[in-house]
């Protein structure tokens, strides 16, 4: 249930502290815990640091360990690059390197069960007929903790509808063969009747395994949304903290309300800025692509402008996958995957290949800091010196939605891609029919 929520127009950092110490008040009693000897945090990795939940993760530690506990901190990062020592002091602060542990998608994973095939059949009306190993990182799942505090942002999210809640679990801690027979169900059912729906197919699978194989973990959800402000910055507008899928869905209403920018009509071009500290492959820059895909006109461009963009994969197999294929449209996608052994390895990977495809509808250009023309080009995207496009769409400039060049070109910004779903009402009718939650 949700034990407790705030929302409103603004949130201040205060409040949200003020929030935190609740949460650590109110799980002694409702979870029956005599006192917080260890206590495991279970927050974003720094693809979601605009979110806050960097300090937050930072607020919570020093308010236990202060308090006598035993604190560590797990990035959910699935199979992302681990954070450099550099990266966790950015996001968490003064938390000691030493209580902050990189999660091993390969090696440092646990079984705790199997979603039957007959259930995901179920839920993806057919399209989808394997099961789905749960694998989990071991460290969650196998020591004994006081309390659980798993800390995310809600925004639409590509797989799952909305993101966060139990993705912490699945996908941010999950294992090779949970990530990838999940992320090939999304792709097979189809990325545009998964965004921003509250209840997917594979958000399905993962309530569950939540219920069926996690219902002994000790744990609680504290869940942000944030909005536009008025000066086009990203703040807090909701704080759901509670133990159970209803804090996932009450969070996800907000966000539904709140993030998804709707047209009348297909827009032509849009600009979209992937910060450099936070996106540094196309496989997280992409969010670019899957929040907006919905939007874009048959014959349009996206320009995704992303100067931390230094590869394509986060792992080198999947680096090397994408080089290999390139992004291809879903049905050329599936027709390689029943023969190639590269696909069948890393499903995880070939699922991206589909994400990260207009599916022929439109362009896609980048414009990395760290790619050449070569690199861009081979996978089948357009290329972009970076210079020249910081140059004409200065995002000290540009502002959040539409702008008239000097030269009279009409094009949509979005400064934070991450942080919504941008689509025409036509195409968000037409995804509404797969949404599962009455």
């Amino acid at each position: 249930m949700v034990w407790f929520e705030l929302q409103k127009r603004w949130i201040s950092r205060p409040e949200i502290e003020s929030l935190c110490d609740k949460l650590l008040a109110d799980a002694k009693p409702r979870l029956g815990i005599d006192s917080y000897q260890r206590v495991l945090l279970l927050p974003p990795d720094i693809t979601r640091a605009h979110a806050g939940v960097g300090w937050m993760t930072e607020y919570l530690y020093h308010r236990l360990d202060e308090a006598g506990a035993e604190v560590h901190v797990i990035p959910t990062l699935g199979q992302h690059v681990p954070h450099t020592p550099q990266d966790n002091t950015w996001m968490f602060g003064s938390i000691p390197e030493e209580r902050i542990h990189a999660h091993d998608w390969k090696n440092g994973v646990t079984n705790v069960g199997t979603v039957p095939a007959e259930f995901v059949a179920e839920r993806t009306g057919g399209a989808v007929d394997w099961e789905i190993p749960v694998d989990l990182n071991t460290m969650t799942v196998t020591e004994k903790w006081d309390l659980i505090i798993n800390i995310g942002h809600v925004v639409p999210h590509e797989v799952l509808g909305f993101a966060n809640h139990n993705k912490n679990y699945f996908i941010g801690l999950g294992g090779k063969r949970t990530l990838g027979a999940s992320h090939m169900a999304s792709a097979v059912y189809g990325i545009e009747n998964n965004l921003g729906n509250l209840l997917t197919p594979v958000r399905a699978c993962f309530n569950y395994a939540e219920e069926n194989f996690l219902q002994d973990l000790p744990d609680v959800y504290l869940q942000v949304v944030m909005d536009y402000a008025e000066d086009g910055t990203l703040a807090h507008s909701g704080v759901f903290v509670g133990d159970d899928v209803e804090t996932y869905y009450a969070a996800a209403r907000s966000s539904l309300g709140q993030n998804i920018t709707q047209f009348d009509e297909p827009v032509d071009k849009i600009v979209a800025v992937m910060q450099e500290d936070e996106f540094r492959a196309t496989w997280v820059a992409n969010k670019a692509v899957y929040r907006t895909r919905m939007a874009m006109a048959d014959g349009g461009e996206l320009l995704v402008i992303a100067p931390g963009v230094e590869r394509f994969g986060e792992q080198p197999e999947v680096d090397a996958l994408i080089r290999k294929y390139g992004y291809l449209s879903k049905s050329e996608v599936l027709e390689l995957y029943k023969t190639e052994a590269d696909m069948q390895d890393i499903p995880h990977g070939t699922a991206h290949l589909v994400h990260g495809s207009s599916e022929g509808r439109f362009t896609i250009t980048y414009a990395p800091g760290h790619l050449t023309r070569e690199d861009i080009e081979s996978v089948g995207y357009g290329y972009l010196d970076l210079s020249e496009a910081l140059a004409r769409y200065d995002p000290e400039v540009m502002q959040d939605g539409w702008n008239t060049m000097p030269d009279g070109e009409r094009v949509f910004y979005i400064s934070t891609p991450s942080a919504g779903l941008w689509a025409t009402r036509e195409k968000l009718s037409q995804r509404a029919e797969h949404e599962q939650h009455s």
